[in-house]
């Protein structure tokens, strides 16, 4: 999950420094396979979260992650101590699609999502970042975070309340969603170390256990399931407008790319934007994603989760993320995984889902208060609200194959306004 705010500013807080060899970056140690471990731990409640909420299958999300790692460091040539898996920014749009077109749509539209991370990568290697901002800034890439974020926050509370769970009263359903809730929050506002790092993961263990006790877990699916089995992998079709629904949702995570690259650099005091290259970066992950709907995975984003992780153990070898990618490859094998993490009840799902939908539209909050610009200024508040009144609101353009609702139509709204409207008067 990527919690980092797209930033204006793309210059390393390091950029003038020496690069300091690092002697952690060596080979393969004990040490480093105990850290690979350990950040697919951090890792594993936000990357299982995703499937789960999307009807994506867990074990295909653990492979995909896997591959997508290595994917990425292959492209950037193993320099950067980032992992990659489930983006949050695309919960929403997935369960839209999934809904409308069906799965293999779905993955072919996040296939041709991918490829817009792939364009953009090279429009910044022939133009430099500057291009990224005069086309996004922070006026329309703020508002359409935001639209992601609260699109579908009615769902999350209809999760919560126990509307989808035949077997949960709505007593149930509140009791678990809120502990599970509660858990999650007291680990991010209270929690030391590494317990900071897994809030997530903390609230659905909490929420399975209670679900235990509660006696509305049923079991059955696991003692059936195989202890080796094969995801279930699913081929992506391509459908047109499956694919001009997906592209725009690629826009908010490609931007926000930019500060976890920032991030991982002040930890590690790199500059990575210019070494590998934020060109490089941005290929890797836009490659990383459509490889991951090649399988039916969900799209991959660099995790803010590990860069804290990394920071707290401070080991900045990148080779961690090898372990790390190669064992969440070999779980996806695992059958009985796959089985327990989908007998998790709902309520749990839905409870995380309030808090998540709503962080991601702080974030998008953030990037415009970040910015500085005046919201008041007829300019930017013709854009802001439209893009959100038009993205949350349900309007819709066209039919058939060229339909464009929902954060598709925001972003494309938002992006045109940018373009067309004279830029603002000094002083406004």
């Amino acid at each position: 999950m990527s919690s980092s705010s797209p930033s204006s500013d793309t210059s390393s807080p390091h950029e003038s420094s020496a690069h300091v060899p690092l002697p952690e970056q060596e080979g393969f140690s004990l040490t480093t396979l105990v850290t690979g471990a350990q950040m697919l731990f951090v890792a594993f409640g936000a990357l299982v979260l995703v499937p789960l909420l999307t009807g994506l299958d867990p074990n295909v999300a653990l492979f995909t992650a896997g591959v997508g790692t290595l994917v990425f460091q292959c492209v950037t040539k193993a320099s950067v101590p980032v992992f990659l898996a489930s983006s949050f920014a695309f919960i929403a749009p997935i369960q839209s699609s999934v809904a409308n077109f069906g799965i293999p749509a779905t993955m072919g539209g996040l296939f041709v999502a991918g490829l817009v991370y792939v364009l953009l990568a090279q429009c910044i290697r022939l133009k430099g970042v500057g291009i990224v901002h005069r086309l996004l800034p922070a006026v329309v890439v703020g508002p359409v975070i935001m639209v992601i974020g609260l699109a579908l926050a009615p769902t999350a509370v209809q999760m919560a309340t126990g509307e989808f769970s035949d077997n949960i009263s709505h007593a149930q359903a509140l009791t678990l969603s809120l502990v599970s809730l509660g858990v999650t929050l007291v680990l991010s506002i209270f929690g030391r170390g590494m317990l900071r790092l897994v809030p997530i993961l903390g609230g659905i263990l909490t929420g399975y256990g209670l679900g235990l006790v509660m006696g509305v877990i049923d079991l059955s699916p696991v003692h059936a399931a195989e202890w080796l089995a094969l995801p279930s992998f699913t081929a992506p079709t391509f459908e047109f407008s499956a694919i001009l629904f997906m592209i725009p949702v690629a826009i908010a995570p490609a931007v926000e790319h930019i500060g976890d690259m920032v991030a991982i650099g002040s930890v590690t005091r790199r500059d990575y934007l210019k070494k590998p290259g934020l060109h490089r970066t941005l290929l890797g992950d836009g490659l990383a994603t459509s490889a991951a709907s090649l399988f039916g995975g969900p799209p991959n984003t660099t995790y803010s989760e590990v860069t804290g992780a990394v920071m707290l153990t401070r080991n900045f070898n990148p080779r961690v993320m090898t372990v790390a990618a190669c064992v969440a490859i070999s779980l996806a094998f695992i059958g009985k995984v796959g089985a327990v993490l989908q007998t998790i009840p709902t309520p749990v799902m839905g409870g995380i889902m309030c808090l998540l939908f709503g962080s991601i539209a702080v974030v998008g909050m953030n990037t415009l208060v970040r910015a500085g610009d005046s919201l008041t200024a007829p300019r930017n508040l013709v854009i802001a609200s439209l893009i959100l009144v038009f993205g949350i609101g349900g309007m819709q353009v066209g039919g058939g194959q060229f339909t464009l609702q929902g954060v598709s139509l925001a972003a494309i709204l938002g992006i045109v306004l940018n373009l067309i409207l004279p830029p603002a008067k000094e002083g406004e």
